[in-house]
């Protein structure tokens, strides 16, 4: 795993790392709506392994029809983010050292501490704004990494993308977010932010699972 700096004080709320709350649903952060779903994507070791690589490569976001700007890896001393069990627990993370990996057009990976600027729309909304990576997770049976918003999105919170090989041989995908409405047209009409949230996960879902369908 890659490691990156991370500073709390970059992103612009409060409760850092509360996609991992294991009662994230039941008692968000202030004023912010949750949201969480999950998606069998497949079986074994192959389908986890290059879920894991399209995730890692920023697949979901640019599936989402999302286009990265300034991709900046944390410099200096390298930090993986902070990470949790599935009961919220804070653990340490399972690599500490590897090579920062690029994706096709030069692109680097996810890693903790990486700041982003993604432009684009869904469903007519602003979904751009600056990101920053709050945790990256890579290990045997598990990948994923969240991300905070640092400024000029419509919204504040996170959302986190998380890929589970289970004992049982499934693949899950999980996405969890929280979002405060910061635009005065979204504290007007909060739906606008359930909207939002709905397009980005069936983008994500469609970007990383090849069983995805389009609904009828």
């Amino acid at each position: 795993m890659r490691r990156g700096t991370f500073r709390d004080g970059t992103v612009d709320y409060a409760a850092v790392g509360a996609t991992q709350a294991p009662d994230l649903m039941q008692y968000p952060p202030e004023r912010s709506a949750p949201a969480e779903e999950s998606w069998r994507i497949g079986s074994g070791e192959a389908r986890f392994a290059g879920a894991g690589e399209a995730l890692l490569s920023w697949a979901a976001q640019r599936g989402a029809g999302l286009s990265l700007k300034d991709v900046r890896p944390a410099s200096g001393p390298m930090y993986s983010g902070v990470s949790f069990d599935a009961e919220g627990n804070p653990v340490a993370p399972s690599r500490t050292e590897a090579d920062q990996r690029f994706d096709g057009d030069g692109t680097p990976f996810v890693a903790g501490g990486t700041t982003i600027t993604l432009e684009g729309r869904v469903a007519g909304l602003n979904a751009g704004g600056e990101l920053r990576v709050i945790f990256a997770v890579e290990e045997p049976r598990r990948v994923g990494f969240a991300l905070g918003t640092m400024g000029g999105s419509v919204v504040s919170g996170e959302e986190s993308f998380m890929l589970d090989w289970r004992d049982n041989d499934e693949v899950w995908f999980t996405v969890r977010a929280f979002d405060a409405p910061v635009a005065v047209l979204y504290r007007m009409l909060p739906a606008l932010v359930r909207r939002r949230r709905r397009e980005l996960f069936t983008r994500y879902l469609r970007a990383i699972s090849p069983l995805y369908t389009t609904p009828a």
